[in-house]
């Protein structure tokens, strides 16, 4: 019954016009703070799911890595027990380290990834070339597929280049702490070089594109000095992502403590964390704004406390008591709130579709991977939204509600 009353209330004619204007302006800010809300967390939500798409293509579901130091052991039995794993679609063995490649007088200090064959199966790197292939020859005859950045640095073609690049590094044979001149021979023989054709380029994000490129794993292990069993790590593709964790546990068994099993997020746990973060200061910030917006709803119920006084006075005698008349108010607050989200989510997803289909606010700045900002609707967001508004709108009506529930009413004659 109370609703009944509110929505009399609200479409009533208001013997001060200023009432019915202050009511419409309520719900006009409470449809901009809403359709804002719900398009500034939905852009972010496309650019994050752009980052993660970006991310994924360097980073696999999960990651076998030592928990202390660069090289793990791997026995055949427990590359036999990794194959029998279910959920496990493929795996690739990797040998990581820092090199310097040389190319004249260009130089660039990289992360050299060598990766076996199955490599292309458990991440989808050929389908970032730009230039050439990715090929990485084999132990005898290597190739190299360097990220955009690199290629930029050590000023090369890599899908035209006629001479190899140098590339240096240390054998797995402990840290040098002195360079003096009784120890240079040791460090020579220490350092290996080789060279090596380059096969085509990459672009996934400027992070990995100016510091890491690919090879093949039997020259890593070449360069490095590793025995036949020794590696830097297992990157696993499993066949269902959502069952990630439960893999992870089933890993966990197989190798000992010693071994670090990481899901794509805990291999990106401080970027994730940081776009968590990001999103609840968005989200905190709009709410303010919100909440300044709401405040029209205190001007518009106290305002119609003081025209409908008499109502009042009329309702108690017929035996409505306090939170009776509290709750007519407050159910006017919640109907100028629904009308007015209603409405501010409806135009959210109108903006919305037509930024998607029409990209009508284009980004600057000339970005390689989109020219538009991009917009992902979320469920959880619009619910989220819907139960901000409710709870500011409620916030915003307790008191007018409050103060016309308890102020002492005589109806003159």
């Amino acid at each position: 019954m109370n609703f009944i009353f509110a929505w009399r209330y609200f479409k009533a004619k208001k013997s001060t016009n200023a009432i019915n204007i202050i009511a419409w302006v309520s719900v006009l800010a409470i449809i901009i703070g809403t359709a804002s809300l719900i398009l500034v967390l939905s852009v972010f939500n496309g650019f994050e799911g752009l980052v993660k798409s970006l991310y994924s293509s360097f980073y696999t579901d999960l990651k076998i890595s030592p928990k202390s130091g660069k090289i793990i052991m791997l026995s055949h039995e427990q590359l036999k027990e990794l194959s029998s794993v279910h959920n496990i679609r493929s795996f690739s063995l990797v040998v990581e380290d820092k090199a310097l490649l040389q190319n004249g007088e260009q130089l660039s200090i990289v992360n050299l990834k060598g990766v076996d064959s199955n490599y292309t199966h458990v991440i989808g790197i050929e389908q970032k070339i730009v230039n050439g292939k990715f090929a990485i020859g084999n132990a005898d005859t290597p190739s190299i597929v360097l990220g955009a950045g690199i290629e930029n640095a050590l000023g090369v073609q890599a899908d035209r280049n006629i001479l190899p690049l140098s590339a240096y590094l240390f054998k797995n044979t402990g840290d040098f702490k002195n360079t003096d001149q009784s120890n240079n021979t040791e460090l020579e023989s220490s350092l290996s070089n080789a060279s090596i054709f380059t096969s085509g380029t990459f672009l996934i994000q400027q992070d990995f594109d100016n510091s890491y490129a690919f090879t093949n794993i039997g020259f890593m292990k070449q360069m490095l000095g590793l025995r036949p069993y020794e590696y830097s790590g297992v990157e696993i593709a499993v066949k269902d992502p959502k069952d990630a964790e439960r893999t992870k546990v089933l890993l966990q068994k197989i190798f000992d403590e010693n071994y670090k099993v990481e899901t794509r997020y805990e291999q990106n746990k401080s970027l994730y964390g940081v776009m968590r973060m990001e999103k609840w200061v968005i989200y905190a910030v709009l709410t303010l704004i919100l909440i300044v917006a709401a405040f029209n709803i205190v001007g518009a119920l106290t305002m119609l406390v003081l025209e409908k006084q008499k109502d009042i006075y009329v309702l108690k005698a017929l035996g409505a008591n306090n939170n009776y008349i509290k709750k007519i108010f407050l159910s006017e607050g919640f109907l100028l709130a629904v009308i007015g989200g209603a409405c501010g989510i409806v135009l959210a997803l109108i903006i919305g579709w037509l930024q998607v289909k029409y990209k009508l606010i284009p980004l600057q700045g000339g970005s390689f991977l989109i020219d538009y900002y991009p917009v992902k609707f979320v469920a959880t967001d619009f619910l989220l939204v819907a139960a901000t508004i409710l709870f500011v709108s409620f916030i915003a009506s307790w008191f007018p509600a409050y103060k016309a529930s308890v102020q002492q009413i005589e109806l003159k004659s």
